[in-house]
């Protein structure tokens, strides 16, 4: 979860939401939608908005290191536990996508899981993220996204306008992800698109999950 700046990302109610949801459709996919975009991950890695660390267990033992940001208070302490139970070494900070506190190249990895929905700016965040991983480094993505089918497309519009971002932690459903990951210069590798819901109460959301490549 990504929010807009250092003094704006407390959302205590809709954190404790987020993780309850998050466990939800962990058990109904989710986990192994997590192993399979860390899957072969290698080097030292960078993760944007981890939330509550739901991906820590699930990094493979190549991964030397990760460096994982979360700006909302609460889900960064939920983190902070996850990661002492990490098969890897995983250090949480609080921190943003759009101004990420690193040299240029500092990764060999970025992940972003379910966040880049919720950045302020998604061209500035994944700008900051193609700056930061090496070049031949790779971008790791799982994303809710915009919807092919222009009468879904339509509603999600209309959400991203009126009331979602607000009462979803700044959450936007129509976002063309893929689309905006080619444009910040990455080249997209091995992408599947697919349908998923999260909970047995919510409709399935159009999904993608792949690699791209820093050029």
């Amino acid at each position: 979860m990504q929010g807009a700046t250092h003094d704006e990302v407390r959302h205590p109610l809709f954190a404790r939401v987020y993780m309850r949801l998050a466990q939800a459709a962990d058990g109904r996919g989710g986990a192994e939608h997590r192993r399979e975009l860390l899957a072969g991950a290698s080097g030292r890695v960078l993760e944007i908005g981890a939330g509550a660390g739901a991906n820590f267990a699930h990094y493979p033992p190549t991964v030397t290191e990760v460096t994982a940001l979360e700006p909302e208070r609460h889900l960064r302490e939920r983190a902070r536990q996850a990661a002492s139970h990490a098969p890897v070494t995983v250090s949480v900070s609080d921190g943003h996508a759009s101004r990420l506190p690193f040299q240029e190249a500092s990764f060999d990895v970025g992940v972003a899981s379910l966040v880049l929905c919720t950045v302020p700016d998604q061209p500035l965040a994944l700008g900051e993220l193609f700056r930061v991983i090496r070049p031949g480094g790779e971008l790791r993505f799982y994303e809710h996204v915009r919807a092919r089918k222009p009468g879904e497309a339509r509603v999600q519009d209309l959400a991203d306008a009126t009331f979602w971002p607000r009462i979803a932690g700044g959450c936007h459903l129509g976002r063309d992800t893929a689309a905006a990951i080619a444009d910040a210069g990455f080249a997209l590798e091995s992408f599947r698109r697919f349908a998923f819901s999260p909970s047995r109460y919510l409709p399935p959301a159009a999904h993608i999950l792949g690699t791209a490549r820093r050029r």
